[in-house]
């Protein structure tokens, strides 16, 4: 069992950070213009996320819209042009 958390270890910070590089991207896509409106979804870690990335998205002029599965183990999120 030792062998399975040195793997946690190693994975969870890397999984952090591609996730966290997905919304990034999602915020200054939408906050570009490119779209406006775009999900990034499938997200293992989006919950210990969601704060981090709500900072960013409201410095960059946008707003980021969790979308809890039914089941409340995990989200989506959605990030979209601020109404004005």
């Amino acid at each position: 069992m030792e062998g399975s958390t040195d793997r946690t270890d190693k994975v969870v910070p890397v999984t952090l950070e591609h996730e966290m590089q997905l919304i990034n991207e999602a915020i200054v896509l939408v906050a570009s213009g490119g779209t406006n409106r775009t999900v990034v979804a499938g997200l293992q870690l989006g919950e210990a996320l969601l704060e981090p990335a709500r900072r960013i998205a409201a410095e960059a002029g946008v707003r980021l819209i969790p979308l809890w599965y039914a089941d409340e183990h995990g989200l989506d999120i959605a990030i979209e042009r601020a109404v004005e």
